[in-house]
């Protein structure tokens, strides 16, 4: 049996299935949401039409990649934004294959799992289950979660036990340089009650990405007490078409912040979202966007508060060059009974050419009459003033504009929690702008 569009057969994704022994309940659900892709409506993003995107063409579903032994014998493109000396716990994926892996001593002893997803399907099959797709993200959601469930090709799973605090940042490097090459991958970071880790992630291209898919999903599960900071910069290339969600859930006093810099090339649909369960728990969204060329980029930001005495904050700051466009939606929602909660968010869009586009919707949804929560946004053009002033001191048209963009991404910048993350950011900034 084939879908309507997709270039791959039930009989194709259990052998896949089979080749790397998964167990039989995700050999099933594959089944399952191969069959609802034929059935779920697409997303609905606001403000922008999907229905000419193409999120069904690949050229392959899987695309093995090289296995390095060593930290040194990596690419020079992945030693660029890894601390080589100081790189204790670290994954790489080349294309769709699991190509390096170092976890610290210290890490294995706490009882703390790092492997790459199709390890620890093997390895903790049972222990995978109890996570995958059973909160913030439901297989049946819409077409593409359904989707990404069916051909679901690489990732991370991390597990880190009760009153474990994880030394060093955990990173997950995924090196795309085959253009025949499609990301599936779903990340699980499950920290248990007075747990701490940091996960830092990237996506970098070395290769044209045209006719490629990018559905990735990440869920984030933080026990009670415990604390999860997520970094991310992705840089993949224009070619790919990508839907991408990271979604959270927070029992009491947890934490979940984010610090993410969204710089792929191509045209995007992004949902951000953490659930805050407990009372008194936490999130921080705080992320960075700059689009060039003709992208098309949708972004939702959304805490929704249940618990009492709740804290959310989303930050986000964005650069339109050329015909880009964005559509920034930031939610914060107190559902009733969290009462004495916060909830707080500012987004800002600059457009640096005619033909940019920007739009920011701030949405309180407020369930509750004894709670804090405010918004601030603006979509609005560079003030050619200041690129006067600039450039009547001898600099260039370029950079000034240059200097302009970093001026106005370094408020959210500084603010990241993961000093990595700031610097691989403010270079992949630099990329974007000259090119």
């Amino acid at each position: 049996m084939t879908t309507e569009t997709l270039n791959i057969s039930e009989a194709q994704l259990v052998e896949y299935s089979q080749a790397h022994n998964e167990p039989a309940w995700l050999t099933e659900l594959r089944k399952e949401a191969l069959k609802l892709t034929e059935t779920l409506e697409m997303p609905k993003p606001d403000k922008t039409k999907i229905n000419r995107w193409d999120f069904d063409s690949f050229k392959q579903h899987e695309t093995t990649g090289d296995v390095y032994q060593s930290l040194e014998a990596l690419p020079e493109a992945v030693k660029e934004i890894i601390d080589i000396e100081n790189s204790e716990n670290l994954i790489i994926q080349h294309n769709n294959t699991l190509a390096f892996s170092k976890i610290s001593d210290s890490a294995k002893n706490d009882g703390v799992i790092v492997e790459g997803l199709a390890d620890a399907l093997v390895n903790h099959p049972d222990l995978v289950k109890q996570y995958f797709m059973k909160e913030a993200v439901v297989v049946d959601e819409h077409r593409l979660t359904a989707l990404h469930t069916a051909l679901l090709n690489g990732g991370m799973f991390v597990y880190v036990p009760k009153n474990v605090v994880v030394e060093h940042p955990i990173q997950y490097v995924v090196l795309h340089d085959d253009n025949q090459a499609s990301f599936y991958n779903h990340v699980i970071i499950a920290a248990e009650e007075s747990a701490e880790v940091t996960y830092v992630e990237n996506y970098l291209s070395n290769a044209d990405g045209e006719g490629n898919q990018l559905n990735i999903i990440s869920e984030v599960i933080a026990g009670a007490n415990s604390k999860i900071t997520y970094g991310s910069v992705d840089y993949l290339d224009k070619g790919f078409t990508g839907h991408i969600i990271r979604r959270g859930t927070a029992d009491a006093d947890a934490k979940i912040n984010w610090a993410l810099g969204l710089m792929n090339e191509g045209s995007q649909i992004i949902d951000n979202t953490t659930n805050l369960i407990g009372d008194r728990s936490e999130s921080e969204l705080k992320s960075v966007v700059v689009g060039t060329g003709s992208q098309k980029i949708n972004l939702t930001s959304k805490i929704v508060q249940y618990g009492k005495e709740t804290i959310g904050y989303i930050l986000k700051h964005g650069v339109m060059l050329e015909s880009a466009s964005t559509v920034f939606n930031g939610i914060g929602y107190i559902k009733h009974g969290g009462t004495k909660s916060n909830a707080n968010q500012e987004s800002r869009v600059l457009m640096l050419s005619e033909n940019a586009r920007g739009d920011a919707n701030p949405i309180l949804l407020i369930d509750e009459d004894d709670v804090e929560a405010g918004h601030a946004a603006s979509v609005g053009r560079v003030d050619p003033e200041q690129l006067y002033y600039l450039m009547s001191r001898g600099i260039s048209r370029q950079e000034a504009e240059r200097l302009v963009i970093h001026g106005f991404l370094d408020p959210v910048v500084r603010e990241l929690p993961i000093e990595d993350v700031k610097r691989q950011l403010r270079e992949v900034i630099e990329l974007k702008v000259n090119k």
